[in-house]
């Protein structure tokens, strides 16, 4: 039988305690994961670190430690392809980038332990509980600061009401204005809003703003013929 000629009791009990470990670890983590409800939760968690040390610790027994190394590449990169389907777009916000994250660390729990790293692969764990964790009041911190646009760096989109036969001018004014006042345009569009009037949107670059000389933009660009309103915002979906 095949089974007795490569069953060797010492590398394999060395297995599993590198499947323990893996086990053990994973399950701290995902049990964080799961208390607060997130996609990837204890069971998802697991699975990644004993999978993650399951393959490492094949290939080291199988081929080395130089086989080891290659398949380890191969896990960060499954590992990527697994966390893009916890990570959801609603509107504007995207959702799930920390548990992807998270599943990341979790494989490399795995690979730490796969190797017989079990002490390394303790150490990681710490952390990543850490960051999960300890960080939280922080986050919730800083989120409670108020953003000021002249700091934050975003895109901000600049809207006017033109009628249909002012448009074609106040487009090329609109940007001629805000490229005077240093805020480059990436992109503008034009979109039918009724019977004569239109929607003119500027995009600016990607930058930080200073709201009183958008304001004062929009202002100039009301007092021409052919504008009924016009109005900024900014976003992060970048």
């Amino acid at each position: 039988m095949k089974f007795i000629q490569t069953f060797d009791l010492y590398p394999f009990l060395d297995t599993t305690v590198s499947f323990i470990a893996a086990f053990v670890f994973g399950t701290l983590i995902g049990a964080e994961r799961q208390y607060r409800q997130r996609t990837a939760g204890l069971r998802t968690n697991v699975l990644v670190a004993i999978g993650a040390a399951a393959f490492v610790d094949l290939a080291q027994r199988i081929a080395g430690t130089t086989e080891a190394v290659r398949v380890i590449s191969y896990v960060v990169s499954g590992i990527g392809f697994l966390g893009a389907g916890v990570i959801m777009k609603e509107g504007m916000n995207v959702r799930g980038l920390n548990t992807a994250a998270t599943l990341w660390c979790s494989a490399a729990v795995g690979a730490c332990a796969g190797t017989d790293m079990i002490a390394e692969a303790a150490l990681l764990t710490v952390f990543v509980l850490a960051g999960n964790t300890l960080l939280r009041p922080l986050v919730n911190f800083i989120n409670r600061i108020p953003i000021s646009e002249q700091a934050a760096e975003a895109t901000y989109e600049v809207r006017l009401i033109s009628s249909h036969a002012a448009m074609p001018a106040m487009r090329d004014l609109l940007v001629e204005r805000l490229e005077d006042a240093d805020y480059p345009v990436s992109d503008v569009e034009i979109a039918e809003r009724g019977d004569d009037t239109v929607e003119i949107t500027a995009t600016l670059v990607s930058t930080a703003i200073d709201p009183h000389e958008i304001d004062a933009v929009i202002a100039f660009m009301e007092k021409q013929d052919g504008i009924s309103h016009g109005t900024w915002e900014g976003s992060t979906k970048d």
